[in-house]
């Protein structure tokens, strides 16, 4: 079943519009259904839920007929406040914008080298979100948010990711050793390397299918070609969840 979201938008600055927009396509990529959207102008952030009490109960009783709904809210969120505003919505799984793009990363993973990567991140940014969750976090499987780990249950135990990141990162190790084998042996031959590098959504597939004939997806959508071999942007995204 296609899963629908719900986005809720604070408006930090005059960039709002574009960071919704964007949000929207990210959706769309993970393979949900947009649904509508709360605004919230924010002067001062609310430590607990981030928006505030009222508004909250506001969106509560806009979505209080829509079943099996979930909140994307647009920007990051710490864990209290993700429980916390989980909790005035009625208990609704509610993700936040780094959620969905580990989701559409996990998604598109083809090598196993990408699939660890995104596993990885995924675990260590569920990690602290678990406390207090209890039985709601069966709500993490099986769809945007929480592709991979999720569907494998590891949530449900923090020890068991304790265990399952340990066996990851070492998993991950192992192939970097490959890769640095093989760079060696790339730079012994003298055979160049060339990156291209540009904002998700800018052509950077269609360019490479130009000049080299390969057959990479190439579409109108955000992170969709993307096979999670960005260690970089994960690496940061670890960072961020720490």
């Amino acid at each position: 079943m296609t899963e629908k979201v719900f986005i809720i938008q604070p408006q930090l600055n005059d960039n709002y519009k574009t960071v919704h927009d964007e949000a929207v396509a990210l959706i769309e990529s993970a393979g949900g259904v947009y649904v509508g959207t709360a605004y919230q102008n924010i002067k001062e952030i609310n430590a607990a839920t981030f928006i505030g009490s009222g508004k909250l109960a506001e969106i509560a009783a806009e979505l209080d007929s829509i079943e099996e709904l979930t909140i994307l809210f647009n920007g990051s969120l710490s864990p209290s406040q993700t429980l916390n505003i989980s909790a005035a919505l009625g208990g609704r799984k509610v993700i936040d914008r780094t959620t969905l793009i580990l989701d559409i990363f996990a998604r598109n993973a083809v090598t196993s080298e990408g699939k660890i990567q995104v596993e990885i991140a995924q675990l260590k940014y569920i990690y602290p979100r678990l406390k207090g969750k209890g039985a709601a976090l069966s709500r993490l499987g099986g769809g945007i948010g929480s592709r991979g780990p999720g569907e494998t249950q590891l949530e449900t135990d923090r020890r068991h990711i304790a265990y399952r990141l340990k066996y990851l990162e070492k998993r991950l190790e192992e192939t970097k050793s490959r890769r640095s084998l093989q760079s060696e042996r790339r730079a012994k031959g003298n055979v160049k390397t060339i990156a291209l590098v540009g904002y998700t959504n800018t052509g950077k597939s269609t360019l490479l299918n130009l000049l080299t004939g390969a057959d990479v997806v190439s579409r109108n959508a955000r992170l969709s070609p993307l096979t999670p071999r960005h260690a970089d942007w994960l690496s940061m995204t670890k960072n961020i969840c720490l």
